[in-house]
This record gives structure tokens, sequence and C-alpha cells, in this order.
């Protein structure tokens, strides 16, 4: 499961996790101030808040190449570009810093943020395994000529699937963004699937946006969705050669975030360059 999802609310399991934290390190320190202490409920709140935006001005400066050109994009948090490291690195520097400041807030502020990066940690730990160990769904869709696919047939090089709707706002925004990698990353292969909507209705957008993709495919029913465990659009999926999962992204992707992804594939074992020959159905 990718997502935690409760009628029409959904959010990713990464970010439920980042939330959970926060709430354990504040009910510990809380837990610990009544026994003796400063209550550190707001100092964890604004450590909170100062490690997610280190993280996010790492991750544009890293990154910075993808944002030069439209810098109003990097306040846009919706890509969810985060690089949690120099966060955590922050939020610990900043807890001594605090814990020097005001002695009363030590022992409270120690134990909230020792119990809530510990969780956290663990969690994306135990998440990650979860993740890598997930295998390519042997699903059949359809194919724009209204042909059946094994979705299987696509495995045997890198694999990105996004899968989306007309109607939803990031999956709009997102396109042109995977119109691009699709045209500039030869060595991918990517794959659009479209959640339980007709072909004339998509083939009517796409048109009239003016995009060009290729590998347009078809899931009336929504079970690669809920196979994968993830009912919220837009989701992508990064799969390796062998069909295993390799990460995912919940939410709209810009250029930043998704060059990111897409540094899951450099880490992979060196495979063939020979690409599988499309499926005699599919349209390539």
């Amino acid at each position: 499961m990718l997502t935690f999802t409760l009628g029409t609310f959904a959010i990713a399991l990464n970010h439920l996790l980042l939330i959970s934290a926060l709430a354990l390190a504040t009910f510990v320190g809380w837990r610990v101030a009544k026994r003796g202490g400063d209550n550190p409920e707001s100092a964890l709140f604004s450590l909170f808040l100062l490690g997610m935006l280190v993280a996010r001005i790492s991750f544009v400066v890293v990154y910075w190449t993808h944002y030069r050109n439209d810098p109003w994009q990097m306040i846009d948090l919706r890509d969810g570009g985060f690089l949690a490291w120099p966060g955590v690195i922050a939020v610990l520097l900043a807890t001594l810093y605090r814990g020097w400041r005001r002695p009363g807030l030590r022992r409270p502020l120690g134990f909230g943020v020792a119990s809530g990066l510990g969780f956290w940690l663990l969690a994306t730990l135990s998440l990650s395994i979860y993740e890598q160990g997930t295998r390519l769904p042997d699903i059949a869709l359809r194919n724009a000529a209204g042909e059946t696919v094994q979705l299987a047939d696509y495995q045997g090089g890198p694999l990105v699937i996004n899968l989306w709707a007309t109607w939803c706002p990031p999956c709009r925004r997102e396109m042109p963004v995977l119109e691009n990698a699709q045209q500039n990353r030869p060595d991918l292969t990517f794959l659009f699937v479209n959640q339980a909507e007709s072909m004339q209705s998509v083939a009517t957008f796409l048109e009239t946006q003016g995009l060009s993709l290729t590998n347009v495919l078809f899931d009336g029913g929504g079970r690669l969705g809920q196979a994968v465990g993830s009912m919220a659009l837009p989701t992508t999926l990064f799969y390796s050669p062998d069909g295993r999962l390799l990460g995912s992204h919940l939410g709209e992707l810009s250029e930043a975030s998704l060059a990111r992804a897409l540094e899951s594939f450099d880490t992979t074992p060196a495979h063939s360059s020979r690409k599988l020959p499309c499926p005699a159905s599919a349209t390539c």
C-alpha cells in the first residue's frame, strides 16, 4: 500500500509517517514535561517547520538547474521536493541550541525529538523495504487501438508508469513534464495508464492540449491502482528492468522531482541495453 485512503481523502504513506512522527514527539515530550520541565510542544513544531524548510532549500540548491528558468516553482511544495538528511541535521543542531539556552526544556525536548526521529527513521526504512519487495502487477490493459496488452510485456528495461485522468488538475499540470522526459530519455519506457475514462475523452484531451504521448494505455476498472495500493491520482511508479518497484511518487511531478526519482535507475545493476520488442498489439 502506497497511500492511505479514507473516502475521498488520500495521503501518501511517507507523508502520514512524517505527521505521525511529529504527533509522537509532541506526546512524548508532553509526558516527560509533566514529570518536570517545560512543555516542548511549540518548540517541537518550530523544529518541524525548520527541518522542512531546510530540506526544501537543500533540494532546490541541488536541483537548481531545473528551477532557474522558473523560480516561482521553488515555493511550489506540491512536487514533494525535499532532501531529508539536511533537514534532520538542522533539527538536531537546533535541538542542541534550544536545550543549551533553556535548561528546563532539555529533557522533554530531547526525549520528544529522539522518539519522533527514531519512529520516522524506522518506519521509513520499513516502508522502503516493503516497496522494493513489490513486483510489477500482471494485469491486462488496453492500448489506443482498443487491443488487449499485458503490463508484463513492457518489462525488460527501466519502466515509469503514470496513473492519471483528464479530470485531475495535477495530472494535467505534470503531463508536459512527463512528455518532455519521454522524448529526452529513450532509454526508459514511459506508460501513461489512464484510469477509468473513455478512449475518446482521452484522445480529445491530448489533442486539445497539444500533447504527443506514446504508450497511452487504458485501465477501465482502475485495477492497476488497486493492485499497487494507490487510488489517488496522479501516482507515478518506477520499476527496475526485472520488475521490482524502486520508488513511487504521489502527486504532481515537477522537472526537479522527476529528475530525482529517475536517479533510482542509476543505482540498479547493469543490464543489457537491448530493449524488449514492442508487444505486437501495443502502440509504441
